[in-house]
């Protein structure tokens, strides 16, 4: 059983977020999760998925994920009293989804102006799992040098960069593998039925989907 840290910033993308939490929700594998939205990140929730996840208690993230949650803890970006503050805390993975070039480059440097940049900096220091999901373009030599910053001291950087090798015939088709993606490397369990398994199963000839994949060539 897994506790895992969520940060959401505010950078494009917030749908990943809501999918990834509502999937780590249903995870038997995980026991909970510790939810934090930047001021930033939650205007961008509002405008792309015409949701208010600001305030406190359980109806942000009922918005978010459209059901309560037993298992998902929303705190404050300003508070820095919260569990996830400390080291002590023992959560197993961290991961910062969509991850914006201002919170990179604070992770980076070690500069904690909220919890979403001091949690990271706990996962840093006791050297656990920390994932940032990086959504601009494009990158300039900034952006890069602090994600090779950032890669070299274990942090994974997975940018939100869809695949197309499963077929995908809707934006949700998209957002559904990547997050499972993301999910591969939080380390939990999931039923995700597009992996790949090698060239000549999944050769357009031989998919269910050859069909579609023809039309669409």
């Amino acid at each position: 059983m897994r506790k895992i840290t969520v940060g959401i910033t505010g950078a494009s993308g917030s749908i990943y977020a809501q999918r990834l939490l509502a999937h780590l929700d249903e995870c038997p594998d995980v026991m909970a999760i510790d939810l934090v939205v930047s001021q930033a990140g939650i205007r961008v929730v509002r405008e792309e998925l015409g949701i208010n996840v600001s305030g406190a208690g359980t109806r942000p993230v009922r918005e978010l994920i459209g059901r309560d949650s037993d298992k998902i803890v929303l705190h404050p970006a300003s508070d820095i009293g919260a569990s996830i503050a400390s080291g002590s805390y023992l959560s197993d993975a961290m991961i910062v989804v969509p991850c914006s070039m201002s919170s990179l480059a604070m992770i980076a440097s070690g500069v904690t102006r909220d919890l979403i940049h001091r949690a990271a900096d706990c996962m840093l220091k006791e050297n656990r799992t920390l994932i940032l999901v990086p959504r601009e373009t494009p990158l300039n030599a900034i952006h890069l040098e602090n994600m090779l910053k950032l890669a070299r001291l274990g942090v994974r950087i997975i940018p939100a960069m869809p695949s197309f090798y499963h077929f995908p015939q809707t934006i949700d088709d998209l957002v559904e593998h990547f997050s499972h993606r993301l999910m591969d490397h939080l380390g939990v369990t999931h039923e995700q039925k597009t992996r790949w398994e090698g060239s000549r199963k999944n050769r357009p000839e031989n998919n269910k989907d050859a069909e579609k994949f023809e039309n669409h060539t």
